[in-house]
Parts: structure tokens; C-alpha cells; sequence
């Protein structure tokens, strides 16, 4: 009697935690264009990066892409709402984030308005651009050209709209070298004189947890602050070695390889909200 009670309960407990446990996880945002289905080259990524910080540049509004291999078991709708809510993109207050969806094995698409936006891009309209540019391009495979005709529509939109001045966006400039360079030159200095203390091992591991965790106090994303910590542990380590270092520079993290230095990291959702206004379509 006690086994079949225990078994129920476990079933019960199963059947109440499998649907947290089946939903997609929503990725980390750190660029405007987020392709985790491999669909996209990275020049074609590097291209959309470009168009997007022009538009944000100018207006001050926040466009991101997403695209995933499934949303299942949530629909596209439900899945998009829960990722804006994440992201939060466009400016706290002026709510004037878009997010462009396509979740590639259900052939899905969706357009994810902001409230600030959706008089704009009213349902109808995303519709439109979705049924009229985007489809047409993803039925012939041209997942580039379909994404970037979508993002042309919508910027068109937003640039024929009033909103606030943009500032304090957050777009890297030549001023984010210094976050990278501070970090690494007092890994270093560091690094030498603990290597002549403890030795090129250790001296390295303890100049490279202190350029990771000055890294992250700049504000780096944490695989940023590793990256730079394992730069700085390698140098220092490598010092007066037989080793090459030579050989580890070059393709190291390129735009679309996910660790790259091309953006630094350093894009984030400005605080916009979203109350699911826009349209979905398949192809």
C-alpha cells in the first residue's frame, strides 16, 4: 500500500515539475543578432549588428534577433513574451524594444512589439511585415534576406516615429579598449611579482583571478573577465618557457563564435517592457 502511494506521489510530483523542466532556456543576451541554430555566417551577423546599432544610434530604439532551433512545448508567443521580459530591450520608460523571432524546426516567426512601439507597429502591421517580406524569403531558404527585409520594414517604421533623444545607449566605443586593457596590465605587473614569490604557476593563477575579478567589477560579461584571465595566466606562466605563445593568437573568437572580443559583450536590454503586442506567422 505505502509503495503504491510513494509511486503515485512520485508520478504526481513528475506530471507538476516536467513542463518547467521541458521549456527552452532563454539565452544570455549579449548582441543585438543571437543565432543558436548556426544559420546565419558571421558576416551576414556582423551586417545586421551594424544596421541595428545605427537604428539604436539614431532613435535611441532596440531591435534584437533570436533565432532558435524549437520553442516546443511552449508556443512561439509564449516563448517570445518570456524572452523580452528578459531582455528588456528598448529604453526604460519609452518601452521601445522589438524583438524578431524565428524558431527554425517549427517554422515559426514572430514579431515582438513593445509598448512605446505598438502604435507604430500595431499588430496588423506586424502582421503585414511578416506575411509580405519575411515568409516569402524563409520559404526559399534565404533566412538572411528574410530577416534583414523584416528589419528594414520595421526600422522604416521606427525612424518615421517621434521618440525621446537617445542617450546613454549602450553601444561599446573606443573608450571600451580600457576595460579590457586595465585589466590585463594589472594582471601582469601583478603576475611577475607573484611569480617571483610563488613561482610561474601559481603567480600566473593569482594574477589571473585578479585581472578576471577586476574585469567583471568593470562590468565585463564573465566569460569576457575568463578569457582575460586565462590571457594573463598564459603570459605570465609562459614567461621564459620553451612554449610559443605565438601559436595560441589568431582565430580566437570570431563575431558569430560566441566569445569573441568583436562586440566585447557589451550589449544589454535598456529596461523597455512588452504587454505582447505584435503577430506571429509560420512558413
Amino acid at each position: 500500500m505505502y509503495g503504491r502511494t510513494i509511486l503515485w506521489l512520485i508520478s504526481l510530483l513528475a506530471a507538476l515539475v516536467q513542463p518547467s523542466w521541458a521549456t527552452v532556456a532563454i539565452p544570455t543576451l549579449q548582441h543585438r543578432v543571437t543565432d543558436l541554430t548556426g544559420t546565419l555566417r558571421p558576416d551576414q551577423m556582423a551586417e545586421l549588428e551594424d544596421r541595428l546599432t545605427a537604428l539604436e544610434t539614431e532613435k535611441g530604439s532596440q531591435i534584437a534577433v533570436l533565432l532558435i532551433p524549437s520553442t516546443r512545448p511552449e508556443s512561439i508567443e509564449q516563448y517570445s513574451i518570456r524572452v523580452t521580459d528578459a531582455w528588456k530591450l528598448g529604453r526604460q520608460g519609452v518601452n521601445d524594444g522589438v524583438l524578431l523571432l524565428l524558431a527554425k524546426q517549427d517554422r515559426t516567426v514572430r514579431i515582438e512589439v513593445g509598448k512605446g512601439l505598438e502604435g507604430v507597429i500595431p499588430d496588423a502591421v506586424a502582421n503585414r511585415i511578416i506575411d509580405d517580406d519575411i515568409i516569402p524569403l524563409l520559404k526559399q531558404g534565404d533566412f538572411f534576406g528574410g530577416i534583414a527585409k523584416g528589419l528594414d520594414q520595421l526600422a522604416h517604421l521606427i525612424r518615421g516615429e517621434p521618440l525621446p533623444e537617445p542617450e546613454g545607449i549602450n553601444i561599446p566605443s573606443s573608450d571600451s579598449g580600457a576595460g579590457f586593457l586595465l585589466p590585463i596590465m594589472i594582471g601582469l605587473f601583478g603576475g611577475q611579482f607573484l611569480r617571483l614569490l610563488f613561482g610561474p604557476f601559481l603567480g600566473g593563477l593569482i594574477g589571473a583571478l585578479g585581472a578576471g575579478a577586476l574585469a567583471m567589477m568593470l562590468g565585463l560579461p564573465i566569460l569576457i573577465a575568463l578569457l582575460l584571465g586565462f590571457f594573463v595566466f598564459f603570459l605570465v606562466a609562459m614567461q621564459g618557457s620553451n612554449a610559443r605563445p605565438g601559436g595560441w593568437y589568431g582565430g580566437s573568437g570570431g563575431f558569430g563564435g560566441g566569445g569573441g572580443f568583436s562586440d566585447g559583450g557589451g550589449f544589454s536590454g535598456g529596461g523597455g517592457s512588452f504587454s505582447g503586442g505584435g503577430a506571429s506567422g509560420n512558413w
